[in-house]
């Protein structure tokens, strides 16, 4: 109990030396299943307007990675460790009693902020089974919580304040995307007009462009024609920006065709019709209905980016007419790579309904993946670059100078809850007494100029796919492979196409050996 009113203590005398009022309001913008090519300033040609500006007035990272899947990535963004420390990744996960708590020394970025006066909200998808309740259990004063991942028009599992409200209609007029930026300004609006004189932290966690690909069709319309030509050649013109806008210096990584896309079952072809493709295939040996097809689906995934960047505008005015906007500190990044996935979930997937309607259920499939993920490896679930790849624009303009500029720094979603504290004003290296230490890195002397910040590691493990990246080296292996481990020069390989464990095999050894060293590390928190 001593060290704990220690602890305290200290977060109290942080809060004197710093006022309330000085500290910056944090924003946290997260998509679902964006691809590291799909936003305009990381190389797409999806219009995304207020991400541009964002990137052209603050930074982008270029070297940032996630989990490789949803819920390892929310947890770890929030917990500031990697998901197998907090009981949210397998295998094997160590369990609490109820399998829906943290371990006992874990804190929220919300628990950790609340000391230093901030009020905390969230809106959108929360995914963290070990804290269940958003308000109870991880420190939000309120939440409007979309749990319904499979319709977009008419989810069934909504909760504002942890309280259940009733499942939407179809043809009411909801769309989820838009409802999240409603609640967000909502909030927003409340804290102007009644904590004026407290900072805030918004987590702002979209469901899109996460499968079903649905959207609203005047969006649809905006790209309708775009995808005609194709995944090839559109992924070689991402690639060639890419390559001028200075994000990348490698190959661009070869389709691998024998990647057989993640899907519901043996069933799932019969739902999904004669159109659909479960593995990538040149564009040239398609027909032309499934050429239509999939460039339709393209179109609606392009659609739902686009209106969340609409959203992420509407927000971003809301902070403005606040007079915030100078003083908060906005992290826009991905929960994984984009996807292969597919499967018919939901209401299930009318044949003869327009695509991206509510009777719809299609998903973006490998080929389109493929060109969302380049110049990368690989899909969300992998841990190969194209699934643990996110854009980072970080934008705060009383506290970085910079405009414009990109970070080649390696950083990972446990680096948001240290660089958060410390923007605060609270840099700490372990959350609570008992808890292990911080396993990332302060982001905020990157504000500063490039290349400052450094890891001893970065660990990925997710459903038997794994990885280690220290320093220029990654160590990767996928179950689908066999377990077999292959080693990459990152500072030439980003795209991983020269696999050099036969050339160097002691240092494969090394690798795997800190690997397994970690992970039994981890489990051993998750006590």
């Amino acid at each position: 109990m001593p060290r704990i009113a220690t602890f305290l203590a200290l977060f109290v005398c942080l809060q004197l030396a710093c006022p309330a009022a000085d500290r910056p309001n944090i924003l946290i913008i997260l998509a679902d299943d964006l691809g590291y090519s799909d936003l305009h300033c990381y190389g797409s040609e999806i219009q995304t307007p207020n991400l541009d500006q964002l990137a052209a007035s603050g930074l982008r990272f270029s070297q940032f990675y996630n989990t490789g899947r949803c819920w390892p990535t929310r947890s770890a963004l929030m917990t500031g460790h990697y998901p197998q420390q907090v009981r949210m990744d397998p295998p094997p996960r160590p369990k609490s009693k109820d399998n829906k708590s943290f371990p006992a020394w874990t804190r929220t970025i919300p628990q950790l902020l609340k000391p230093l006066g901030y009020r905390s909200y969230h809106c959108g998808k929360w995914h963290i089974a070990c804290a269940p309740n958003v308000v109870a259990d991880a420190g939000f004063d309120h939440s409007y919580y979309v749990g319904d991942q499979d319709r977009h028009f008419n989810p069934k599992v909504l909760k504002l304040d942890d309280k259940p409200l009733p499942p939407v209609q179809r043809g009411d007029g909801y769309y989820g995307t838009i409802a999240i930026a409603d609640h967000c300004i909502d909030f927003l609006k409340e804290h102007a007009a009644q904590h004026a004189g407290e900072p805030f932290f918004q987590y702002l966690a979209f469901t899109v462009p996460h499968f079903p690909i649905m959207a609203l069709p005047e969006d649809i319309a905006k790209y309708r024609d775009t995808y005609k030509r194709g995944w090839d050649v559109m992924r070689e013109e991402h690639y060639q920006r890419q390559k001028q806008l200075g994000l990348i210096d490698c190959e661009l990584s070869k389709p691998e065709g024998q990647i057989y896309a993640p899907s519901g079952g043996p069933e799932t072809p019969s739902k999904t019709g004669p159109n659909e493709l479960f593995n990538y295939q040149k564009w040239a040996e398609l027909n032309d209905a499934q050429k239509d097809y999939q460039a339709t689906k393209m179109a609606i995934h392009a659609a739902m980016i686009d209106r969340m960047d609409q959203e992420i505008g509407r927000v971003l005015a809301q902070i403005k007419a606040m007079g915030q906007y100078d003083n908060t500190l906005i992290f826009f990044l991905s929960d994984n790579g984009a996807s292969a996935e597919i499967m018919v979930r939901g209401d299930g997937n009318d044949l003869t309904a327009p695509m991206g309607s509510a009777a719809s259920y299609l998903c973006l499939g490998p080929g389109w993946a493929n060109m969302s993920n380049a110049p990368l490896r690989r899909y969300k679930i992998w841990t190969h670059e194209g699934g643990v790849s996110t854009p980072l624009i970080v934008h705060w303009p009383k506290g970085i100078t910079a405009k414009g500029e990109l970070r080649h720094d390696m950083g990972h979603v446990v680096d948001l809850l240290p660089t958060v504290l410390e923007a605060a004003g609270s840099p700490v290296t372990k959350v609570s007494d008992s808890a292990p230490a911080l396993p990332g890195r302060s982001l905020v002397p990157a504000f500063a100029r490039d290349n400052s910040v450094q890891h001893d590691y970065i660990f990925y493990h997710h459903e038997g796919n794994r990885g280690l990246r220290v320093g220029d080296f990654k160590l990767v292996s996928s179950k689908d492979d066999r377990d077999a481990w292959e080693l990459y020069d990152m500072s030439k390989d980003r795209s991983e196409q020269h696999n050099l464990a036969p050339q160097q095999p002691e240092k494969a050894q090394q690798m795997q050996q800190r690997w397994e060293q970690l992970q039994a590390q981890f489990l051993k928190d998750a006590q």
